[in-house]
């Protein structure tokens, strides 16, 4: 799997830009099955390449590559690789996205579905929402038509927002 990940970018001949989807749920230790089943049910059905970290996930994908967890750079790579990135709420997820400014979709984990102990990604995504790089989805039947949009990353709109918003959220909480 680590040398099929590392090999992933292509073209795509329709929109000129890389052609991949990457999903990444993290690293905490509650699996995101709701996620990984929606993207791979819609990795069977689109051309675009589709890779997926999945944690502890028990879900396994039949439609899309997948891996549990990868180091950092790794992450990093397929992060900078993806037209775009289908995310959980997680800051560290988001924080890398920015980084290798590549949008982002975020579906946030939810108490309800024991996929997080508090509610508080739907606080994080809210914070996020107004962002020009970030897509806020909260129904997993709105991840396909959100996958359709032509996103283009604007420079220069995360850090000036992002830290404040992120800093608000932490202080909120602490």
């Amino acid at each position: 799997m680590e040398a099929v990940t590392l090999q992933i970018r292509e073209k795509s001949p329709v929109l000129g830009e890389c052609a991949l989807i990457f999903v990444t749920v993290g690293s905490h230790y509650q699996g995101f099955d709701r996620l990984v089943k929606k993207m791979d049910e819609i990795a069977g059905k689109i051309d675009e390449k589709v890779i997926m970290q999945i944690g502890n996930t028990k879900y396994k994908p039949v439609n899309a590559e997948y891996f549990e967890f990868a180091e950092y750079s790794k992450i990093q790579k397929l992060n900078s690789d993806a037209r775009i990135i289908v995310s959980h709420a997680g800051v560290g997820s988001i924080l890398t996205a920015f980084e290798q400014k590549t949008h982002l979709i975020i579906f946030p984990r939810l108490k309800r579905y024991n996929e997080v102990v508090d509610d508080h990604q739907l606080q994080i995504a809210k914070e996020l929402a107004e962002n020009p790089n970030v897509t806020v989805v909260n129904d997993v039947e709105g991840l396909e038509e959100a996958l359709k949009i032509d996103f283009s990353f604007v420079e220069g709109s995360n850090g000036n927002r992002l830290v404040p918003s992120l800093k608000k959220y932490i202080f909120s909480i602490s």
